[in-house]
């Protein structure tokens, strides 16, 4: 029998979180796989992910048992000291990107990317430029994370209300647009270039054919670093192990975090050859970063990730979801396209039901079904790469009954 009820416990939560989250009013107890059961016993098809955290699902049995070993040997150390996991999952991390021969590791995508702007710049600063001259470009519509410097990087007005003064030495250009990009680096003063192969908060948008290509050789051109935040869309969630592999483009920095640790805090910052000896030390810091219990999962999800099984199930959940909301689509004619690459996908509402994404949500969780939104007019779907048929099936089954609802 259980201690409390919803209703006490989102009382309580109410009453003692800062108020910047509005959760909805269910208390989630446990995972598996790709579902999920609240306290009052009700299951829900999971295509959310924890927000792509979830790569592997919930209580994947390898991670449980790996975060169980390691919790009875080593819990944290600090930087002070070596321990084994995070120097094999650094090693790991470098071989697998193929162009990497440094890595940070932090404890989220934030830090992540606050790393990244921190190497750009002092790079920049050790090739005797500047401070003008370290400007880095951005895109519209982006989302790098919530510290100062972070949600500057991001282009979202409503992210940065109230913020202000934001800090200097960042300009906005719009994605997929070379000619912007050109003309934001045509003074010489950029000295990056940070950049989402696949906008996830800024509607699930993919960067379109030879656009980071076209990055690539303006950043070669203006001897500018090309960063990738592959935060959300990176770790096999396009199919791939990382997105800008599809690109053909080899970066000077790449970040990542979300599903690097399964569901525990991680975040990690690989550099390329050209940054790779920039930073020496105490140029900067993490008191929890590589924390051997985070570095031992992500090791294993790394290996998982990295599999022909993973991959191929993406390409064909990737498919079957697609093929699914199309079927959806046909019945009720709610969405104007369905884009992304992977199990990164966005349905784009129609005109008629602009910014009622949130309204969908809600129809979805009556319904047994945890979904997202990417802003007010895009649904968003970021499932378990190692989704089930069965749980997919269900899934869009759940989906369609909440559209009819919706469209009803």
């Amino acid at each position: 029998m259980k201690e409390f009820s919803t209703e006490s416990l989102v009382a309580t939560g109410q009453r003692y979180y800062l108020p910047v989250y509005k959760p909805r009013h269910v208390i989630l107890a446990r995972g598996e796989g790709s579902r999920v059961w609240d306290i009052e016993g009700r299951d829900y098809v999971d295509l959310s992910a924890g927000i792509a955290v979830c790569g592997l699902g919930h209580c994947d049995p390898d991670l449980v048992a790996t975060l169980t070993e390691q919790a009875g040997k080593l819990w944290h150390t600090s930087n002070v000291f070596y321990s084994e996991p995070p120097v094999r999952l650094a090693e790991e991390l470098a071989q697998a990107s193929r162009f990497a021969e440094r890595v940070f590791l932090c404890n989220s995508g934030t830090e992540a990317n606050e790393a990244a702007i921190k190497l750009a710049r002092k790079w920049a600063s050790t090739q005797g430029r500047p401070p003008e001259r370290r400007v880095i470009v951005t895109c519209h519509g982006s989302f790098h994370g919530r510290t100062l410097a972070a949600v500057t990087a991001t282009a979202q007005p409503k992210y940065q209300a109230g913020y202000e003064p934001l800090p200097g030495g960042f300009r906005h250009v719009d994605f997929n647009d070379l000619d912007q990009l050109e003309a934001a680096m045509a003074g010489g003063d950029a000295c990056a270039v940070l950049i989402e192969p696949v906008q996830g908060e800024g509607g699930v948008m993919p960067a379109r054919d030879g656009y980071l290509a076209g990055v690539r050789a303006l950043c070669d051109r203006h001897d500018a670093l090309l960063a990738l935040d592959e935060i959300q869309c990176g770790m096999g969630r396009t199919g791939p192990l990382f997105a800008h592999w599809g690109d053909g483009v080899v970066p000077d920095i790449v970040t990542l975090a979300k599903a690097l640790g399964g569901g525990f805090p991680i975040g990690a910052l690989l550099a390329g050859p050209k940054v790779a000896e920039a930073m020496q030390f105490g140029a900067h810091g993490t008191t929890f970063g590589g924390n051997p219990l985070a570095a031992a999962v992500a090791r294993v999800v790394l290996r998982k990730l990295s599999s022909p099984e993973i991959v191929a199930n993406v390409d064909r959940q990737s498919r079957a979801l697609r093929d699914g909301l199309a079927a959806i689509d046909r019945e009720l004619n709610l969405f104007a396209e369905v884009r992304g690459r992977g199990l990164m996908l966005g349905a784009v509402l129609a005109p008629q039901y602009a910014g009622r994404a949130g309204e969908i949500l809600d129809l979805a969780a009556a319904e047994g079904l945890l979904m997202l939104q990417a802003g007010p007019d895009v649904l968003r779907f970021v499932p378990a790469l190692n989704i089930d048929d069965a749980a997919l099936a269900e899934g869009l089954s759940r989906l369609a009954r909440a559209l009819r609802a919706f469209g009803g």
